[in-house]
């Protein structure tokens, strides 16, 4: 049976729940996950050439992010953290992901690579 892409994106209902061998997951027991502290992250794509089913460079702000938890082996992931030079990369516990993720403020973010966001008086 396949797993639809999508289920990717649909958060847990039940956060108390979470098993590990979740679909987004690869339907194996998965310990760790991967998280990008976009905050420190300088858009250098080093992790996204390593590890292209794992990391993206998000378009608006051009800071990586972990889209696909199973994306790419454990090994290759691990690659791609060792190659950040700034060491925005981190393992943490998959229940971490949603509270670590709330706890980036994009809104203050520069954007890399564009010009700065100008406020209308």
């Amino acid at each position: 049976m396949d797993t639809d892409p999508s289920s990717a994106y649909i958060q847990f209902e039940d956060k108390d729940k979470i098993s590990g061998f979740e679909p987004v997951l690869g339907g194996e027991l998965t310990e760790k996950a991967v998280w990008v502290d976009e905050s420190v992250c300088i858009g250098c794509k080093y992790c996204v050439h390593v590890a292209s089913n794992t990391f993206i460079v998000d378009e608006e702000y051009g800071r990586s992010r972990a889209v696909r938890q199973n994306g790419d082996s454990l090994d290759t992931i691990q690659e791609a953290i060792d190659t950040c030079p700034v060491d925005c990369i981190h393992w943490t516990k998959f229940e971490d992901l949603e509270r670590l993720d709330g706890s980036l403020n994009r809104d203050s973010f520069q954007s890399l690579g564009k010009l700065p966001k100008m406020s209308k008086h």
